[in-house]
């Protein structure tokens, strides 16, 4: 018999989830039954109820039997039991006894504060990122993933192609900032290419490791069926290495999530770093911390939905990769 997760005992109410429960539901209480060590902080119900709303269904999902839907969110009772923990500990520490210096320390309603009522500019700012993280990191993968190919396969594209990535690949893409501001008629073009920059490299050198890395054995057979260059490359050595492509797209977001918000505090109008810039320039903390989650939501979103684009693409590696 399989040994059992943490809160899944099959068929039982689930301890984890409903003391978890109970947490949330004591982070309800003391918002809302607690007086506010001053009278800033608005929302103050509104985050009660929230807070009373995820503690009954926390506790409905531990009372009632198991069922596959609810497997997820039984796994991550722990968790929610910290997190409403940490939510009481927060409103105590900020809004009740007031022990955190302001305004660099927002309570949790200042962040609700923010989301109702900045919620028009930051879905601006979020589709504006997303439009420049995604057309540089495309730009950013293709190039990479085409070049990575032909230094794998071509000695002439290696001969000429290796040294300049040897000289450009060690930099870090923001050192570029001064010449990509000054030769790019936009601040826009600019990021994109930072951006692009940033992707290029890693899909560059793990496509060309993977491409390099296939056993010779495997032309050898394709030649003797009579398959051309052509062939080899397309059939044989892309999907070998495809892999090590992942790695490198992998590794590629995770640096142009770095220089979306450095290359968007620069010159950019619009997007989340154009905002945590605007908001700490205004003493906005809890515009900046409102802005932050919504950053790092995003970008776990989609490295999650990267992932589940590998799984799909090489399911005979699902699981061998986590997220």
């Amino acid at each position: 018999m399989p040994a059992l997760e943490l809160g899944q005992a099959p068929g039982r109410i689930d301890p984890v989830l409903l003391l978890a429960g109970l947490g949330w539901a004591g982070a309800a209480a003391l918002t809302l039954l607690w007086p506010n060590a001053t009278d800033d902080w608005a929302f103050t119900e509104e985050l009660a109820y929230l807070a009373a709303a995820a503690a009954a269904v926390l506790a409905l999902a531990g009372l009632l039997p198991r069922a596959p839907g609810l497997a997820r969110l039984r796994r991550a009772g722990p968790w929610f039991l910290v997190l409403g923990i940490g939510l009481a500990v927060w409103e105590i520490a900020t809004a009740k006894l007031d022990l955190l210096p302001r305004p660099f320390f927002a309570p949790p309603q200042e962040l609700l504060t923010v989301y109702i009522d900045d919620w028009p500019r930051l879905v601006e700012c979020v589709l504006a990122s997303l439009s420049l993280l995604v057309t540089g990191y495309v730009l950013g993968a293709l190039t990479g993933f085409a070049t990575g190919i032909g230094l794998g396969w071509s000695r002439l594209v290696g001969y000429w192609v290796h040294p300049v990535l040897r000289l450009i690949g060690p930099l870090p893409p923001v050192a570029w900032l001064p010449v990509a501001f000054f030769t790019f008629p936009s601040s826009w073009a600019a990021s994109v290419f930072l951006i692009a920059l940033a992707t290029f490299v890693p899909v560059t050198i793990l496509t060309w490791s993977g491409v390099a890395s296939v056993n010779s054995a495997y032309y050898d057979i394709a030649r003797t069926l009579g398959a051309r260059n052509r062939f080899l490359v397309l059939k044989v050595a892309v999907p070998a290495a495809m892999p090590h492509v992942y790695v490198g797209l992998f590794m590629g977001m995770a640096a142009s999530f770095a220089v979306l918000v450095v290359a968007e505090m620069m010159g950019v109008k619009a997007g989340l770093g154009w905002y945590l810039q605007w908001a700490l320039g205004w003493a906005a903390y809890g515009n900046m911390y409102a802005a932050l989650l919504i950053t790092a939501l995003m970008c776990s979103g989609l490295v999650t939905l990267l992932f589940k684009v590998r799984d799909r693409h090489l399911a005979w590696q699902k699981g061998m990769l986590k997220w």
